[in-house]
This record gives structure tokens, C-alpha cells and sequence, in this order.
């Protein structure tokens, strides 16, 4: 049986009165953030397995937008259930096989025609937090419109293809992320050192769980507050170098 990929209970949150709206691009729905400037400049961020909707990861969006990027979280689930704090893990492998976060390629170019046909994007980063991490992850090896990627503890296993990126990519990890095994980290740092041909960049958080950098400060917990801004900040600091 897989490990429950959250330790904290996803049902008590605070609520969230989102910055930005929704729109229809083609066959999927997104929500939208913009600055309060003109920018040609745009973030895709992609949620995790509780989907576009999920208060924390529009927290992320509007955050993105904040730093001066036109940012979209499409809903890469098309409009089919996201995975609900109720269901049962036993039945996770099956609903991870209908959601496969490396079958996002033509979701992810309708989206990237949308930023720049209809938003003038010219530059456009990702970044993606589990599920979303893994997306990411497979999107930086295969569209090179993606300037830059932040993959946020997902990791695409057992494939000797994961290792050539086309545009520099960040990873983050917590160090207590009871998902991602050391040797799985460890194994890609050497595997990128020997193939990759871009900047990269892995670092691990002290004492950090599975889906920790997704939090709003009033869910965040004292002890773990300080990892969750410098790892935000690391992935804007990143999206800002490159994009």
C-alpha cells in the first residue's frame, strides 16, 4: 500500500477569498491571477492531487501574481474529481493511473497558446507541487516554450529520460517527506551532474513534510514558518533569474 501522501488533515482549513477569477480555455477551466501591471511575463502553477480549486494552491497563484507575473492554474484534472481528504488510499494506484501527471503535454500547450495569444506572454515559467511536481518534472524534459520549472516534491522515478532537461529546473524537497525516499533525491543529483545540460538546482528543507511550501500563513505552523517562506522564496527567486 502506498504512503497517505499528506500528514496534516487537508479538510481543516482556513478559508480563502481568491484574487483572481475563472476562465474557459478550450476543453478546460483555470483560475487567473494578474497583476496590477501590464507584463509579458507568465507563471503556470500546477496544483496537486485535490486539484485547481483547492484553497491553498489559488493562495500560490495570487502569490505568483503578486510578484509581477500573469499566473494561471489550469485545472489539469479536465474537469473530472480531483482526490478527496475522504477517499480511501487503498484505491490511490487506480486513481493515479486516470491521472497521470506526465500525460499533461496537451493541456498544458492549450494553455501556453492561451498566455500568449490572449494574455501577450512572451516568457513563461511553471511551477507544481506534488502531483504538480511531477508534471513538471516531465514538461521541463519535453516543451522548451517553458522558460523555466519549479518542481515542488514530485519526482519522476525509474526512467533514464528524467535527467535531460531543457530548460533550468529547480527542485525542492522537505526533508521528512515520507513520499520521496533520500536515496531517490540522491539519485538524481548524480544523474543530473552526468546529463543535464542547463542549470539545476535540488535542496532539501529541514524537518519538512510532504506539501509543506503549499500553506497560507494562518495554517502554517510557528517551527516550520521560516523553511515555508525561504522555500518560497527560493522558487520565485528562480522564476525571477529565468524568466
Amino acid at each position: 500500500q502506498m504512503a497517505e501522501p499528506f500528514l496534516y488533515d487537508t479538510g481543516e482549513r482556513s478559508k480563502y477569498g481568491c484574487l483572481g477569477h475563472e476562465v474557459q480555455i478550450e476543453h478546460i477551466k483555470a483560475y487567473v491571477c494578474r497583476p496590477s501591471f501590464f507584463t509579458d511575463k507568465a507563471v503556470i502553477v500546477i496544483h496537486d492531487v485535490f486539484g485547481w480549486q483547492f484553497p491553498d494552491i489559488r493562495y500560490i497563484v495570487d502569490l505568483v501574481a503578486g510578484h509581477g507575473y500573469i499566473s494561471i492554474c489550469p485545472d489539469f484534472f479536465k474537469g473530472t474529481d480531483p482526490w478527496k481528504s475522504t477517499d480511501h488510499w487503498a484505491d490511490f494506484a487506480d486513481w493515479m493511473k486516470s491521472h497521470d501527471p506526465e500525460k499533461v503535454d496537451k493541456e498544458a500547450d492549450v494553455v501556453l497558446k492561451y498566455l500568449k495569444e490572449q494574455c501577450g506572454a512572451k516568457k513563461i515559467g511553471i511551477v507544481g507541487f506534488s502531483w504538480g511536481g511531477m508534471a513538471v518534472h516531465h514538461l521541463m524534459l519535453k516543451n522548451p516554450q517553458l522558460t523555466a520549472g519549479v518542481s515542488l516534491y514530485g519526482i519522476i522515478r525509474d526512467s533514464e529520460e528524467r535527467y535531460n532537461l531543457l530548460n533550468p529546473t529547480f527542485f525542492i524537497f522537505g526533508e521528512k517527506d515520507h513520499t520521496i525516499a533520500y536515496d531517490q533525491i540522491a539519485l538524481l543529483e548524480e544523474k543530473l551532474k552526468q546529463y543535464c545540460k542547463v542549470a539545476y538546482k535540488i535542496k532539501v528543507y529541514p524537518g519538512q513534510v510532504h506539501g509543506f511550501a503549499q500553506l497560507k500563513p494562518e495554517d502554517m505552523k510557528p517551527e516550520d514558518k521560516p523553511y515555508i517562506e525561504e522555500a518560497r522564496k527560493d522558487m520565485i527567486d528562480w522564476i525571477n533569474m529565468f524568466v
